[in-house]
């Protein structure tokens, strides 16, 4: 595929050429025109694995949604553009690791495979280990319906790392349940292996807290809505962050930049 350089900025297709934009990337692209069609790709033989890998596809996309969808809340703030496909490639990966069902139609199988998910940042130019470095913890209930952000004493002056003019920051603990996903031969789709609780959420914020002044540290409780027994085939994921505001005249304006949210355990 070629990249555009010149000042010429077209969408569209000149001869066999085609020219583009890719969302979340600067500049226009270009590739040649062509390929099969999509019957040839549904019917032909030649292309069963191509349709393989769709299906599969398919489910990490939609494992992926249900992440994004149970953080619906923090996601235009918290989120970078190409967060979709960077959460679709690590629920690829998880199914890529299931050894019990035939290609195209593997598991995306969570609830065994939590590692692929710690550590993810939703905004991957902006890691939360960059922007807070204060002492704290995480731990949750033996049933997984609630779990706490234990953040130690410390000055926000020394351990934040705050967007120029903000003078108040909030921290937010977040849980939100995730199912596995299995393909359902009779609908012939990929669907979630406990759809009752699958997408379960709830986000927690700290008050606002100052930026000037030492903190003196808190447990930020996070319990999931409606008490649900959580069976061995959903995992439910633990995210901790941050955000920013400027206080002008007792009311709170939030920041567009420097917000960071990380997924920090899975259990």
């Amino acid at each position: 595929m070629a990249r555009q350089k010149g000042l010429m900025k077209y969408i569209g297709t000149i001869g066999d050429v085609r020219h583009f934009k890719i969302k979340g990337q600067e500049g226009f692209f270009a590739g040649m025109v062509g390929g099969p069609t999509a019957e040839q790709v549904n019917t032909a033989p030649e292309f069963e694995r191509t349709r393989e890998n769709m299906n599969e596809f398919g489910g990490c996309a939609r494992a992926g949604k249900s992440v994004r969808t149970a953080l619906s809340a923090l996601m235009s703030k918290m989120a970078d553009s190409q967060v979709t496909g960077r959460l679709t490639s690590v629920m690829k990966k998880i199914n890529l690791e299931d050894g019990t069902e035939a290609r195209g139609y593997r598991k995306v199988e969570i609830s065994t495979q939590r590692n692929y998910l710690l550590g993810f940042e939703f905004d991957k130019k902006l890691s939360l280990s960059g922007v807070f470095n204060a002492p704290y913890d995480v731990t949750h209930t033996p049933g997984r319906e609630s779990a706490d952000f234990t953040i130690a004493a410390f000055n926000p002056t020394d351990l934040i790392t705050a967007p120029s003019g903000s003078t108040h920051f909030r921290l937010i603990n977040a849980l939100a349940v995730v199912a596995d996903f299995v393909y359902n031969a009779t609908t012939g789709t990929y669907e979630p292996d406990d759809m009752v609780n699958n997408e379960l959420s709830i986000v927690e914020y700290s008050p606002y807290i100052p930026l000037n002044v030492a903190y003196a540290g808190s447990t930020l409780t996070a319990e999931l809505p409606g008490t649900p027994t959580l069976g061995t085939n959903v995992t439910v994921i633990q995210c901790i962050g941050i955000e920013f505001f400027q206080e002008v005249n007792s009311n709170y304006y939030a920041f567009n930049s420097g917000n960071c949210l990380r997924i920090e355990d899975a259990f």
